[in-house]
């Protein structure tokens, strides 16, 4: 899976520097808004016992990414990149110290009942600060495209990877033991804390992005500078959201559609584990106990990323992704057929490994194949879509677990049945929840590794990339 010795970056040069800079500050922001929503995950669950609740939570958290995706990318495309995160971290630490304060004048009894408005507006509240801080991880990418040569991009997009790995690693020990101290007060003074902190350390990052590259511009049509746009119809300028500019885009690169709708279909079964993983987890050990694996699991995120930033990809990183998935859901297939903590890491670790080569896969063709003016919507257009049935699946996986799978393996047919060997009670229902995701994404990758649509993507990708305009990206007049 992994490229011979290649070109490497090299982070001394101006562009790629400050592509670290906003690296780091994504890194940050990603550590921050994780563990509140792991703190606010774990703390519902030990506060309500019910896995209806947090299957409502990740279904917040899906929909709110799969509504905003597109928007997000807009803003992301039509303003300057350091404008634009340093507002998305101001809107999360508003939204944060709100939440601490509503979450001071509640009486703690309130938060147990799961029925309880209060606590839902709370939840609310708080999923939408993480929320906030989504426009991070759609930026970032196009700052890739924008700051690094195109062939060493595969290898910064490792480096985003191990980022992700090590946010998982300390946001795992830290809500953990912050839920387990003082419920969400911990969680959310650190967040009000840390935010503030990264909004002055992005006054000090400077990004000479000398103008905005729109889609009007490219297309031979009025620029738009550091000024505004020229006084012109904002359509013709392309400054709106243009959903069906974006989706021509998509529909232009043969494949790129099927690829993002397997996406989506991946996600579809992966929203078992966001409804599922923390209730799974949490009746084997304890929180305390969860939250250190967590930590000590993503230590494979680590060295996953690692990995691609020092050997890349191979020519055709689509192949990579569907070769990836197949491990991915063959673990998935596994890791639950005992109930054990040992054989659920081992999968997670295999899990955690691989994740970063799909990530970078899907993140290097995007930036090869989608012109620059356009990255962040088509980055956004491509979360909303791959995220848009996880919610579906979220919402209906914590009730249906909850009230048919746990009993039929409980004291039900399946019990009596499959029992004797899988065994039986609330976890192995969850167990033969991620059983049998496991095998329908198996064979879904399968069948998409021999369809047209593979084959088109990977011709797609030996033609010439999508480089920004000069005068626009700061690598080009910085590396002349």
């Amino acid at each position: 899976m992994m490229a011979a010795e290649g070109p490497r970056l090299d982070l001394r040069q101006p562009a790629q520097r400050t592509f670290l800079h906003l690296l780091l500050n994504t890194l940050t922001v990603s550590v921050m808004n994780f563990t509140v929503w792991f703190a606010v995950t774990f703390w519902v669950y030990l506060e309500t016992q019910s896995v209806f609740a947090t299957g409502m939570i990740a279904g917040i958290f899906l929909i709110a990414i799969a509504a905003t995706g597109i928007w997000f990318g807009s803003l992301v495309d039509h303003h300057h990149k350091k404008r634009v995160i340093q507002a998305s971290a101001a809107v999360s630490l508003v939204i944060y110290a709100a939440s601490l304060g509503l979450y001071l004048v509640t009486p703690d009894e309130t938060f147990r009942d799961p029925a309880s408005p209060v606590l839902w507006v709370f939840v609310v509240a708080v999923m939408l600060g993480v929320i906030a801080g989504n426009i991070f991880t759609i930026a970032l990418p196009t700052c890739v495209t924008l700051l690094v040569p195109a062939e060493v991009r595969d290898r910064a997009n490792g480096l985003v990877g191990t980022s992700t790995g090590v946010s998982f690693l300390v946001t795992s020990v830290i809500s953990g033991v912050l839920v387990a101290a003082g419920g969400m007060l911990y969680v959310l003074v650190l967040a009000v804390c840390v935010l503030a902190l990264v909004e002055l350390y992005l006054a000090l990052v400077r990004v000479p992005e000398r103008r905005i590259v729109t889609t009007a511009e490219a297309t031979g049509e009025s620029a738009t500078d550091d000024a505004g746009p020229a006084p012109t119809d904002l359509a013709a300028e392309g400054k709106g959201v243009d959903i069906r500019g974006t989706f021509r885009i998509v529909r232009g690169v043969p494949g790129l559609l099927a690829l993002i709708v397997f996406a989506c279909f991946n996600n579809f079964l992966g929203g078992a584990f966001m409804a599922l993983m923390d209730a799974y987890g949490l009746s084997l050990v304890s929180v305390q106990a969860w939250g250190l694996l967590w930590g000590a699991l993503s230590v494979g995120i680590i060295v996953g990323g690692l990995v691609v930033a020092r050997t890349g990809l191979t020519s055709n990183p689509v192949r990579i992704l569907l070769l990836v998935n197949v491990v991915l859901w063959s673990v998935t297939a596994l890791f639950a057929v005992r109930s054990s903590i040992v054989l659920l890491a081992i999968g997670m670790a295999v899990y955690m490994l691989l994740v970063p080569f799909a990530e970078a896969a899907e993140q290097t063709v995007l930036q090869r194949v989608v012109p620059f003016e356009r990255q962040g919507r088509v980055f956004g257009f491509a979360q909303s879509v791959e995220q848009a049935a996880s919610p579906l699946t979220s919402f209906l996986i914590g009730p249906i677990t909850q009230f048919a799978v746990i009993p039929f393996m409980t004291d039900g047919w399946g019990a009596r049945t499959i029992g004797p060997w899988f065994g039986t009670g609330p976890d192995r229902g969850i167990a033969l929840v991620f059983v049998v995701v496991g095998v329908l994404g198996l064979v879904a990758t399968v069948l998409a590794m021999y369809s047209r649509y593979y084959r088109e993507l990977s011709a797609a990708m030996t033609r010439g990339s999508h480089e920004p305009d000069g005068e626009a990206g700061y690598a080009q007049v910085t590396s002349g």
